[in-house]
């Protein structure tokens, strides 16, 4: 079957294709030429995730899924949160936001933080939500190469390296993405072959 992925990141798409089964293809918002961007104007990432997900459905009429992560810095009262993408400006500059993030923690011990993605499916008419959840700490300087967003400066609890620098099959195995598509790949696993007929 296809499924529509309501990203434009490529990085978000390698590391989902990683974990899909072979029998579903997946598709970006670039493979079917939508360049508009989905505005994500709900308070919570829950409510972010539903938006982009039914709007793709609605004007594709094809089963799709979004999600929405955020980093959650105790210390800043849950900041960046929803705002992630965001922190430093409207253009989703990776580097500007840890740049903010690193400026905002100065002087603070607790440095303590998780990663929270939830996903929103839209299939055989009804919205199906996944979540996944790691905890960390922001470190006070960029690590790594690899990886995208603040894994060069997120450190999950229990291992000596950033997300940046962890191979990818481990961040998928640990990380806030890689647990709730788990969930998602398990319930379409159960799902899709009634699916598979009709796509």
């Amino acid at each position: 079957m296809e499924l529509i992925f309501a990203t434009h990141n490529p990085n978000k798409i390698k590391e989902i294709r990683q974990l899909l089964p072979k029998h579903i293809r997946l598709i970006s918002l670039n493979d079917i030429n939508c360049t508009r961007s989905i505005p994500e104007t709900a308070d919570t990432l829950k409510g972010n995730a539903k938006l982009k997900a039914d709007f793709i459905t609605t004007t594709y009429n094809k089963p799709c899924f979004a999600d929405d992560t955020g980093l959650l810095v105790n210390s800043l009262n849950g900041a960046p949160g929803v705002f992630s993408a965001r922190y430093a400006g409207p253009k989703n500059d990776a580097n500007a936001n840890m740049d903010k993030l690193l400026q905002n923690l100065e002087g603070k011990k607790d440095r303590t933080a998780c990663f929270q993605t939830v996903i929103a499916l839209n299939i055989k008419g009804e919205t199906i939500f996944f979540e996944g959840e790691v905890q960390g700490e922001i470190i006070k300087e960029k690590k790594g190469g690899k990886g995208f967003g603040y894994d060069p400066i997120f450190k999950p609890k229990g291992f000596n390296g950033t997300f940046a620098e962890l191979p990818l099959e481990t961040k998928n195995k640990i990380g806030h993405r890689g647990k709730a598509f788990s969930k998602l790949i398990d319930y379409l696993g159960r799902v899709t072959p009634q699916e598979k007929k009709e796509s």
